[in-house]
């Protein structure tokens, strides 16, 4: 089966049980064709981990094209670091599971990429269980303005229960996000969110919502909140290189629209973590409009 019980019972409250089954096909134990390519391109990789404690986190790997690669169509070599302060960091140093998203903004592709992760003197090995693409329709187009070397300063972060005001407001003006999540199992997944600024609401200091819009039709996001609520949200400051890690519990509703609530337990953030810059972004002509607010 390609699909875990939570994925399916998604797909059968969304109506999508017919559409997932057509384009599972696309799920595979192995690299897709042109893979190899794809990745000695990119400038980012985003990882979903679940830490000792149950907990899910996600961050973002940042390096110049090469540091990404696949040696063969059975894994993907990391040749980057994580900050030290970063709450992934210490699950990308030794073996477990972890899930990669090698998404390129400059061209609006990208590569979920799921398996075993062995460490490696300067960065690590995953061995491929679950690789697939993703469509590119909410997307913003960015490029890469600068991109320096390895960070040779600390990263001081600040780790709290609840979004203070500045926080709340790099939630607000996010049009980008990742979302980290696992099976029942611990099989972790990190995916893709994107829409106009405003998307994500932040109903208190410690509550998010965010539309779920259409996309592939397999929900598997959903499909893993259904079976373990434990996740994790990652939200970038484009312009310096800040990362917001958001460490929780997730849930579903399914009326009137489509939607997730994310309840906070703890969030990290890192100023200037990342050794790269980006563009202003081009918003995605499928971004659905943002009611307003009130």
């Amino acid at each position: 089966m390609v699909f875990h019980w939570g994925e399916l019972e998604a797909q059968a409250r969304a109506g999508f049980t017919t559409r997932a089954s057509a384009v599972s096909r696309m799920v595979q134990p192995l690299l897709p064709e042109g893979a190899d390519d794809f990745l000695s391109h990119q400038n980012m990789l985003v990882v979903g981990a679940q830490a000792d404690d149950g907990r899910l986190w996600a961050s973002l790997f940042a390096g110049p094209p090469g540091f990404v690669s696949a040696p063969d169509d059975e894994s993907v070599q990391v040749l980057a670091r994580l900050a030290p302060a970063d709450p992934v960091e210490p699950m990308t140093r030794r073996a477990g599971r972890l899930g990669l998203l090698a998404i390129d903004l400059q061209t609006r592709i990208r590569l979920r990429m799921n398996g075993t992760s062995t460490p490696l003197p300067s960065g690590l090995r995953l061995d491929i269980e679950q690789s697939f693409p993703n469509c590119p329709k909410y997307i913003q187009k960015r490029s890469v303005i600068s991109l320096d070397g390895p960070r040779s300063e600390p990263v001081a972060a600040t780790s709290v229960s609840a979004l203070t005001d500045d926080m709340s407001r790099f939630v607000n003006r996010a049009d980008t996000f990742f979302v980290a999540s696992a099976s029942e199992t611990g099989d972790p997944d990190v995916s893709h969110r994107g829409g106009n600024p405003g998307f994500v609401e932040v109903l208190s200091p410690t509550r998010l919502r965010w539309p779920d819009y259409a996309g592939n039709s397999m929900l598997m996001t959903l499909g893993n909140i259904i079976e373990n609520p434990s996740s994790a949200l990652l939200f970038v400051d484009w312009a310096t290189g800040a990362t917001l890690h958001l460490t929780g519990r997730a849930e579903v509703s399914w009326s009137p629209s489509r939607a997730v609530e994310f309840e906070i337990d703890e969030a990290v953030l890192l100023p200037r973590s990342l050794s790269a810059n980006w563009s202003a972004p081009i918003l995605s002509r499928f971004n659905p409009p943002v009611p307003a607010a009130g």
